[in-house]
């Protein structure tokens, strides 16, 4: 009897010592846990801080850019050193140009900031380009797109590329039904 005794005391010392091994690893495991939780809830800080500094650049850089363009359509003798297009224009017709290039900057930028989603975007484009200035702004300004090739920038031009063959092509006086528009991604 004093056998099975010392056994049972040795087997209750064996299961208190795993019982306390495993009571340890559980609470080293939790620890670690709130560990990465920590780390987690500061990543997740960090990457919204960062969207939103992004945001912020974004603002400052049309603010900015409109500024530029602001002094441009005032002075003509400073729109000349924005006048990259392929044929020579009228004074007239490089502020209407500047003006449809900040117009439609705005219109990007906005989508890139988050206030547009792609679908809204392109509906504001298509009422956008419904005027015959903005869209000779857009063929004069063609071969700058070319250059942006596999850029954002470039496929949102495509896209209105597109939707402009469209509405060319749509034989309906419906403009605001023409066109496909995307499927935000």
């Amino acid at each position: 009897m004093g056998t099975k005794s010392v056994g049972l005391r040795r087997l209750h010392s064996v299961t208190a010592a795993g019982l306390g091994m495993v009571a340890g690893v559980i609470a080293a495991v939790a620890a670690q846990r709130g560990a990465l939780d920590a780390i987690n809830r500061r990543l997740e800080r960090l990457e919204e801080q960062a969207s939103n500094q992004q945001r912020a650049n974004l603002a400052m850089q049309q603010r900015q850019h409109w500024e530029l363009l602001s002094k441009a359509i005032d002075d003509p003798e400073l729109a000349e050193v924005l006048d990259l297009y392929e044929v020579p224009v009228t004074t007239q017709k490089r502020r209407q140009y500047l003006f449809a290039n900040a117009a439609y900057t705005n219109l990007l930028n906005y989508h890139r900031i988050g206030n547009l989603t792609l679908d809204e975007f392109f509906k504001h484009a298509r009422a956008l380009f419904q005027n015959a200035i903005v869209r000779d702004y857009w063929e004069a300004t063609r071969h700058d797109r070319d250059s942006l090739e596999g850029t954002e920038e470039a496929k949102i031009a495509q896209m209105i590329d597109e939707l402009l063959l469209q509405l060319d092509e749509a034989d309906t006086g419906e403009w605001w039904v023409v066109g496909e528009p995307p499927t935000d991604q």
